[in-house]
């Protein structure tokens, strides 16, 4: 199981090393804003928990 865990865990790390010149389908350029997708995401999540609490 902790050879398929650190094989798992190198494939992701070189994943953006394998990629190929052909189209994509991540867009180039947005890197700051979907960073912030997942902080935005988790506090609207709180925000309906705290809404829904009242």
């Amino acid at each position: 199981m902790k050879k398929l865990i650190a094989t798992g865990a190198a494939l992701m790390a070189a994943a953006p090393a394998m990629a190929h010149p052909g189209s994509h389908m991540h867009p180039h350029g947005a890197e700051s804003w979907l960073s912030l997708l997942p902080v935005v995401a988790l506090i609207v999540v709180a925000g309906l928990i705290a809404w829904g609490r009242r």
